[in-house]
């Protein structure tokens, strides 16, 4: 089969496609025929510098996410042919990956979808939707009551959190670095779009004065504290995204450093489940939603597709059709 292997770090258009033998399947695991899958942030650090650490051994198959059909259901219950999505569990860091014709992984990680959405759409939904449905539906416990600022909004765990969030009634404000993404965003459903060029806190107050209630944080520990500061008493902040490049705080302070009566808490994906799938796309479905897709590769063009995400310029799920 084709496939993306990862023998050591590079520059994306070092990424090219090799024959590698088809996986074996084994008790525990499914094989699945991708037949499209998203790009991850995850993916492109694994190519650029992850990849050397100690806690990975290349060559390895790239790929967190996929859509596809089962090829072999093994002893799962899955069915031939049947339409299924996968993600986490360590696809494309502790076993191979999705950025192949066929990958293998644990069954408890591949989940049945329906016949709503096409492959490519599919493909742009598992990793992005989830992400956001965990961090705004059950972090943030959203209501339609609340005001939400999506902090970088025009990623595409933002684009989708606004949708959701929007769907639900919220009042929702995006942030953007670039105004030439304001229509972007509102076309995904915010209300207020507002730019992270360092005026962001006034510009929040001046359209709240007393504040907002539910942040979504996805730039990460960079902004972190200045999006607390944003926050009413009982408040919520979820850190879901790491956008600045920045995973951890120096010299945090909780007491010091987090407004009183504020709270503080971060959603992972690293545990879907077939409930949460289902209720995603029951959601989706039932508010027409679509993800903003920026761009579909082959197979062939992985290097483009990982230089457009690198650029910052995707505005959309940058999905890989095979």
């Amino acid at each position: 089969m084709k496939a993306v292997v990862l023998y050591k770090t590079c520059e994306p258009e070092q990424l090219t496609v090799s024959e590698v033998s088809i996986p074996e399947v084994k008790p525990g695991w499914v094989l699945i025929k991708v037949k499209a899958f998203g790009l991850n942030r995850s993916e492109l650090m694994m190519r650029e510098y992850e990849g050397n650490a100690p806690y990975i051994t290349l060559p390895r198959i790239l790929g967190i996410e996929c859509a596809g059909e089962i090829a072999d259901g093994s002893d799962s219950g899955f069915r031939k042919g049947q339409r299924v999505v996968a993600l986490m569990g360590g696809m494309g860091r502790s076993f191979d990956g999705s950025y192949a014709e066929y990958t293998m992984v644990p069954s408890k990680n591949v989940f049945s979808v329906g016949n709503t959405y096409d492959w490519e759409e599919l493909g742009a939904i598992p990793e992005t939707y989830f992400t956001a449905w965990g961090s705004v539906m059950d972090c943030l416990q959203l209501s339609p009551h609340d005001t939400l600022l999506v902090r970088g909004g025009t990623s595409a765990t933002g684009l989708a959190a606004v949708q959701l969030a929007k769907s639900c009634g919220a009042t929702v404000l995006a942030s953007t670095r670039n105004e030439n993404k304001h229509e972007i965003l509102l076309r995904q459903g915010a209300d207020h779009v507002v730019i992270d060029d360092g005026t962001l806190k006034a510009q929040v107050l001046s359209i709240f004065p007393s504040g907002l209630n539910k942040i979504l944080e996805l730039i990460g520990a960079v902004t972190l504290l200045e999006s607390a500061s944003l926050l009413r008493h009982h408040g919520i902040v979820c850190v879901t995204g790491i956008l600045g490049k920045k995973g951890t705080l120096d010299n945090f302070y909780p007491v010091k450093d987090l407004p009183s009566g504020v709270y503080l808490t971060g959603f992972s994906s690293n545990s879907p489940s077939q409930a949460a799938i289902d209720d995603i796309f029951e959601h989706i479905h039932k508010h027409n939603l679509h993800p903003a897709i920026s761009r579909v590769f082959s197979l062939d063009e992985i290097g483009q597709a990982h230089t457009l995400m690198e650029n910052n310029t995707a505005n959309g799920k940058v999905v890989v059709k095979i």
